[in-house]
């Protein structure tokens, strides 16, 4: 043990501070506080040491989710994000978070089961991706678009703060691997950017990523765009392991990006040949999308790969569909 670490040991600091008062220190009474203090100074530093050393300083977060049955939690607040998007926090237990492994999602259903129902009379159970972080303390967000014919969407944007929302997870989407590819292609459309961010936001927080990731985000117009202001500085921030293309169905005049459907056209411009060596494509969006891209999914399992991609030669090991 070095010189360092026995003179800072707290058992040998302690007995020396005792020395030197026994030693030093006049024996009356007004000198019992500076000796009370400066004990209490070293058991402090005795659990510094060994909180540092242990990590009982800061306790790891348990999960406030559970992967085999619903948990209930209630919303904290609504913040409208565009004309059909809101950014949905639910509460969740102090000192919990929702540990999400990448990839992965929830599933969720409303608090009261035979509030919302499908066809067959059972209750309406659908995916999301949360855009908070999974050690996020206290709370998770989810980024949510209303769309007319999305029961479950409409029904989360009828919530009000206070209301509840029943959340199971994690399930498992994709494992990924820091440095298992060369290089990720991430195709989006729509809301189906969360899991893509999921990702991107995981990779790119590491300083020992060497992947390169492009984005390419269709959308209707350039308002429906979600979070474009986090991409655009995630791009900037790592100019060389992230390129970000938006295309739009519908834009403006004044719109100087790329337009129309994501094509093999759009595809052979900005996505690594199947030839390349460890490379892969994630795709999410609407299911016609999904499926024109890439085939339709078989539920919650990927169905046979199809679409445009395969046409170009890409295989399953290739492609996976969130």
């Amino acid at each position: 043990m070095s010189l360092f670490r026995t003179a800072f040991r707290p058992s040998v600091l302690t007995a020396r501070v005792r020395q030197y008062a026994t030693e030093a220190a006049p024996k009356t009474k007004s000198n019992l506080l500076p000796l009370t203090l400066a004990l209490g100074g070293v058991g402090g530093l005795g659990y510094y040491v060994y909180a540092t050393r242990t990590g009982a300083a800061s306790p790891p977060l348990a999960s406030a989710l559970n992967p085999d049955e619903f948990v209930t939690f209630s919303l904290k607040k609504v913040v409208p994000y565009n004309h059909n998007s809101s950014t949905f926090t639910f509460a969740l237990p102090p000192n919990t978070s929702s540990k999400l492994p990448v990839a992965s999602c929830v599933v969720v259903q409303a608090a009261d089961p035979e509030a919302l129902k499908d066809k067959k009379g059972n209750p309406v159970v659908r995916p999301y991706t949360p855009t908070s972080a999974a050690d996020n303390t206290g709370e998770i967000e989810f980024l949510i678009k209303k769309y007319e014919t999305g029961v479950m969407s409409k029904y989360i944007h009828s919530l009000k703060p206070g209301d509840s929302l029943k959340i199971k997870g994690p399930i498992h989407k994709f494992p990924y691997k820091e440095n298992e590819f060369d290089e990720v292609t991430l195709i989006g459309g729509g809301s189906g950017i969360t899991p893509l961010y999921q990702v991107i936001t995981h990779a790119l927080a590491s300083p020992f990523n060497t992947t390169k990731f492009k984005l390419l985000f269709s959308n209707v117009t350039e308002e429906d765009i979600l979070l474009r202001e986090d991409l655009d500085a995630l791009a900037k921030k790592h100019p060389k392991t992230l390129e970000v293309v938006y295309l739009l169905d519908k834009p403006k005049p004044d719109w100087k990006g790329a337009t129309g459907f994501i094509n093999a056209d759009v595809i052979k411009k900005y996505v690594a040949p199947p030839s390349q060596e460890r490379t892969i494509v994630f795709v999410c969006g609407p299911p016609g999308q999904v499926a024109a891209l890439a085939g339709k999914k078989a539920g919650f399992q990927q169905g046979e790969i199809g679409g445009v991609l395969k046409e170009l030669g890409y295989t399953a090991e290739q492609v996976f569909k969130f």
